[in-house]
């Protein structure tokens, strides 16, 4: 499983999904971050993430070491999460999220998405980067 993409029998990326369903999509699975196995959430995220992204990050087993340090930890079975609006700039779109991770700490992260790129994912929604504030 690790090194594959996508991550088999979980959300993946969909051309109908908007740029806010993408993020809803990896909120929902982070917060319940071992359900159906072990860091699954990460894996959606995985899934999600853009070519680039994945470049940028390396293969699962270092995504998923860098989702548990400490600056992405929060996100992990987070347990509420605040959404702001969507920002589209052509195939660009950001969302604002402020999430309370399971040890009351609030964290506010940036989603950086696009949609144009070459080849089978082209027009679909993808997270290039989350930047923490």
């Amino acid at each position: 499983m690790a090194e594959q993409y996508p991550i088999a029998e979980l959300p993946m990326p969909d051309p109908t999904y908007d740029p806010e369903r993408v993020v809803s999509i990896q909120l929902e699975a982070l917060a319940t971050n071992d359900d159906p196995f072990e860091d699954a959430g990460i894996a959606v995220a995985y899934n999600f993430a853009s070519p680039a992204n994945r470049r940028a990050t390396g293969p699962f087993d270092r995504f998923r070491r860098m989702v548990h340090n400490p600056r992405y930890a929060p996100m992990i079975d987070h347990v509420e999460a605040t959404t702001g609006p969507i920002e589209h700039d052509g195939d660009d779109a950001t969302q604002r999220v402020t999430l309370t991770g399971p040890d009351g700490r609030t964290v506010t992260y940036v989603f950086e998405l696009s949609q144009r790129r070459r080849g089978e994912l082209d027009e679909h929604w993808l997270t290039d980067s989350v930047i923490h504030e």
